[in-house]
């Protein structure tokens, strides 16, 4: 009998953790960037170039490390990305300590925007998250257990928002990213000591042969199997063009999540002269809520299917972008961000709790694609937001939220495409949302392993 180290439990708290912690390597950029403002004399498009540029390269990294993740299990990637998001805080802090306030001018800005792209280094260890509680995760439970993992530790922005003032007063700009830099450390230990690869993983590792490893795997539990190569799990997901709409849904709901929690103390404060204090509070309660949300969206999605439960959200989303659109009061705009805090959180969990039945073969490749080029909305929309100030003044902080009335609109369009195939009759493949045709029951031997 094999000796597998870790469970699913496990494997759940490690990889939530890990994703957490990487979050908190970000969690600076949106609510520190008006301090930035008035000492380097940036415009709002700067602004909003600087608080997206983390979720740039956090987005496109996803896509090669969630891949990266079908052909070793996550640990080793996971363990990469969040050093180099340590780095890139490391840098991060130097630069402060030595240069803020007086000495940073406008001819540091690039350098910021490096710093950011280390940091958003630990945003991409989400695909990778993903993969790990996948193949670890029995088919019938990954709704609730993706929910748990991406709604846990999405709330790392809405906290880090409340805790953020306080530690400005009594440690100032160094002090604070020195506190997140030795956080950060402390989260990368402990991942390092509990994070586990799934069972097939750890077998294949230790040479055991593949039937044997497939069998032994299945009596831990494991039901969902890689295709054993990197590129070719991301060539098959791309392949699967329902892969795709979830990719533009995501981009609507997640990106729109990332954007807005590094977008909205800029808009607290501008456009209703909130403190920073109280811009962070009503950042995490959005934030926090979102999270909250994903963790309800994904038992939610085992209960009644992620397809409905993807329909119901996306059109609470669009209300309550709607509602933004018209709000030029401080308790309106807290009202309608509650209701796409719900919206866009369940939305999220209905996502990935389709991934899995899109491309068993590929989950990590596919959760790379989806949640790569999703979070690019976490870089996109900001300037979008931004550009909306630039050409209307105040009202343009209001304005700029027809951008998500639009992504919501669309979102809720490919959505019903979604209903829609799956009501029609026909042999499962590969391609098809058919929760019941599960990869445990497919023949596998080492030539279909090579084949891969």
């Amino acid at each position: 009998m094999h000796k597998i180290k870790g469970s699913f439990r496990q494997c759940l708290f490690s990889s939530t953790l890990g994703f957490f912690i990487g979050l908190a390597a970000v969690a600076l950029f949106g609510p520190t960037a008006q301090k930035f403002k008035q000492v380097m004399d940036l415009s709002p498009v700067q602004v909003g170039f600087l608080v997206s540029m983390p979720a740039l390269s956090g987005s496109l990294l996803r896509i090669p490390f969630g891949a990266w993740t079908d052909g070793n299990g996550g640990r080793k990637p996971f363990i990469l990305l969040l050093v180099l998001a340590f780095f890139g805080m490391a840098a991060l802090f130097i630069v402060v300590s030595l240069l803020y306030p007086d000495s940073l001018t406008s001819a540091h800005y690039p350098l910021l925007l490096l710093t950011g792209v280390l940091c958003g280094c630990g945003i991409a260890t989400f695909s990778v998250g993903i993969g790990q509680v996948s193949y670890w995760c029995k088919q019938g439970k990954q709704g609730t257990a993706l929910g748990i993992y991406g709604g846990l530790a999405n709330m790392a922005p809405g906290i880090f928002s409340l805790v953020l003032p306080y530690s400005l007063v009594g440690w100032g700009l160094p002090g604070t990213y020195l506190a997140w830099l030795i956080f950060l450390a402390m989260g990368i230990a402990a991942y390092v000591i509990t994070g586990q690869n799934a069972c097939y993983f750890q077998l294949r590792d230790r040479k055991v042969p593949h039937n044997e490893a497939l069998e032994t795997s299945r009596r831990f539990g494991q039901d969902i199997f890689p295709s054993g190569n990197t590129f070719r799990g991301l060539v098959a997901a791309s392949r699967i063009w329902k892969t795709w709409v979830l990719v533009a849904i995501y981009f609507a709901t997640f990106g729109g999540f990332i954007a807005l929690t590094a977008w909205l103390p800029t808009y607290w404060m501008s456009f209703f002269g909130h403190s920073l204090a109280r811009a962070g509070a009503l950042t995490a309660l959005y934030s926090i809520l979102t999270s909250v949300f994903r963790v309800a969206g994904g038992s939610m999605s085992d209960r009644i299917g992620g397809e409905k439960t993807l329909m119901f959200s996306l059109a609470v989303f669009l209300a309550g972008s709607a509602l933004m659109t018209l709000s030029h009061d401080s308790s309106f705009s807290v009202a309608g961000l509650v209701v796409m805090a719900f919206g866009m959180g369940i939305a999220n969990a209905a996502v990935f709790k389709i991934v899995p039945q899109v491309a068993k073969q590929s989950v990590g490749g596919t959760a790379g694609w989806v949640g790569g080029i999703g979070a690019f909305g976490g870089f996109a929309l900001p300037p979008l937001m931004a550009l909306a100030v630039r050409l209307w003044g105040l009202d343009g902080y209001a304005t700029g939220f027809t951008i998500f009335v639009a992504i919501s609109l669309v979102s809720l369009l490919l959505g019903y495409l979604l209903m829609r195939v799956q009501r029609v009759p026909g042999p499962a493949t590969a391609g098809t949302l058919n929760p019941g045709a599960g990869y445990a029951k497919a023949k596998v031997g080492p030539a279909d392993l090579q084949r891969h």
